[in-house]
């Protein structure tokens, strides 16, 4: 197979909203991450529902770092292989452009993983919700 160099620059805009994806679920975790913490030192003792949501919290921000982690290196890797196109390692580029992707499909699984973990939070969280109205 061969590439160009303009074959690893497609990848800069997508991998670019992704990282800004990424950054944006973290700000939203931290936010909620302080809201609970700020909910704890006001009530002094956590409900089952918020050990939950911060064993949740810990999981989801780890899987975060990790795929800005991944997303990041794909987006290095694949800066490399136009820099090594340039400097005519085309065989050489081309294997990094590979690693690129391949690090690109694991941040999108990771992504995934994360997705499915959100949304078992917000059971969590809605759950609580149905005990509290369940006792009115």
């Amino acid at each position: 197979m061969n590439i160009d160099i303009t074959t690893p620059a497609l990848l800069f805009p997508a991998i670019t909203l992704l990282l800004l994806a990424y950054t944006n679920r973290f700000v939203a975790l931290a936010n909620l991450a302080r809201g609970l913490r700020r909910g704890y030192l006001e009530e002094n003792s956590p409900t089952p529902t918020a050990l939950g949501q911060i064993k949740n919290l810990k999981t989801r921000l780890a899987l975060i770092r990790n795929m800005q982690a991944l997303g990041i290196i794909s987006f290095f890797c694949c800066v490399l292989s136009m820099v090594l196109m340039y400097l005519l390692r085309q065989v050489v580029a081309e294997y990094i452009f590979g690693v690129s992707l391949f690090l690109l499909l694991g941040s999108l699984v990771l992504s995934f993983i994360e997705t499915q973990i959100s949304t078992r939070a917000l059971k969590l969280e809605l759950s609580d919700l149905e005990s509290i109205t369940a006792k009115k």
